[in-house]
């Protein structure tokens, strides 16, 4: 469950600092560079798009596993950093994984907005 809040709290401070757009875009222009149909409204209050990004997540990891690996490569997911996901339970894991990706997004959002 704390991994739940950090979610939300990550969103929380993207959407303060005016880059919550730009993240769904970003996302968005990933999941289409690793051919995934899968696409996020801009409209999506933070909640529903942690949910949605989770969902498919959980889909990719149990149903189309290379495509999954494709996308974590194409958002520039560290290994390091999967190497903390730790839990036997696969729901807790898949809430790891999406905040890790949200936070590279953001990552890679703010830094196109500084520089």
């Amino acid at each position: 469950m704390q991994q739940n809040l950090e979610t939300l709290e990550l969103l929380d401070k993207v959407i303060d600092e005016n880059l919550y757009q730009n993240l769904i875009i970003q996302l968005n222009k990933d999941f289409q560079l690793s051919n995934l149909n899968e696409s996020f409204e801009l409209s999506s209050e933070p909640n529903q798009l942690k949910k949605t990004l989770a969902t498919i997540l959980l889909k990719l990891i149990t149903k189309q596993y290379d495509d999954y690996l494709n996308l974590l490569y194409r958002i520039d997911v560290s290994e390091k950093e999967l190497l903390t996901v730790s839990s036997n339970n696969l729901d807790v894991t898949v809430e790891q994984i999406t905040y890790i990706i949200l936070k590279r997004e953001y990552q890679k959002v703010w830094f196109k907005n500084k520089f």
